[in-house]
């Protein structure tokens, strides 16, 4: 089956002591001891960003890896992706993430991991990449539609409780037509996707929600179901 797990915050970059959503990430693939591998484009390749990944994860039960596109591991990028469980893509310039991808042919090899049940995973950039469109602040200045990936059907819009602006900029979004209907997630919040289709919402916060957000008549948001991974581990 064919999975994504958009996360609007959280994991180990923004809650390193709770490993409630990153656990979750790791226990979707079938293997005993995943490959997971972070793909920090966005960032830039963050050095500091790359340390805090293998921070987190060489303490769990897994074989930790990075992808780096500044300095490449392998000529052949889609065996090496290919060859991975978990690819888990980092926060930061969305747009500078596209832009990479399709120039590296990542966008056509990450489709075919998809399609080879590789589980695509990410957090900010790394969620909203995987849609038709997110909301992004990656051109400077205020929060602007753009145009992704397409693998998920809808618009994303992340950090919906983290920023102040996030809400009302996605909502006059929505209304103006700017941007197709989607969901908004509050930090700690994870989309699982199985097959195209919204499996379960999950969250390593108490009170962290999704919110189904569309134009009928006016805008609407809807809070939807989602379940506390606190009460299942």
């Amino acid at each position: 089956m064919k999975q994504v797990i958009a996360l609007g915050g959280g994991g180990f970059s923004m809650e390193p002591e709770n490993p409630l959503l990153d656990t979750y990430v790791l226990n979707q693939s079938r293997k005993v001891k995943p490959k997971i591998c972070f793909i920090p484009t966005a960032s830039g390749d963050s050095d500091n960003y790359i340390s805090r990944f293998y921070n987190f994860f060489e303490k769990q039960n897994c074989t930790p890896s990075h992808l780096s596109l500044f300095k490449p591991p392998t000529r052949d990028l889609e065996r090496f992706i290919l060859d991975k469980d978990i690819m888990y893509v980092g926060g930061g310039n969305t747009r500078n993430l596209l832009v990479l991808w399709k120039e590296w042919g990542l966008d056509t090899i990450l489709k075919k991991a998809w399609e080879q049940e590789v589980v695509l995973a990410g957090i900010s950039a790394g969620s909203i990449c995987w849609f038709e469109e997110g909301v992004t602040d990656s051109f400077g200045g205020e929060l602007e539609p753009l145009e992704c990936l397409g693998f998920l059907k809808g618009s994303n819009c992340p950090h919906y409780d983290g920023e102040t602006i996030r809400r009302r900029s996605y909502r006059e979004l929505v209304s103006e037509g700017k941007i197709k209907s989607g969901i908004a997630t509050d930090d700690g919040v994870a989309l699982h996707y199985v097959n195209n289709d919204l499996s379960k919402i999950v969250s390593s916060r108490p009170n962290a929600r999704a919110y189904k957000v569309y134009y009928e008549n006016r805008v609407n948001e809807i809070e939807m179901e989602t379940k506390f991974l606190g009460d299942w581990y």
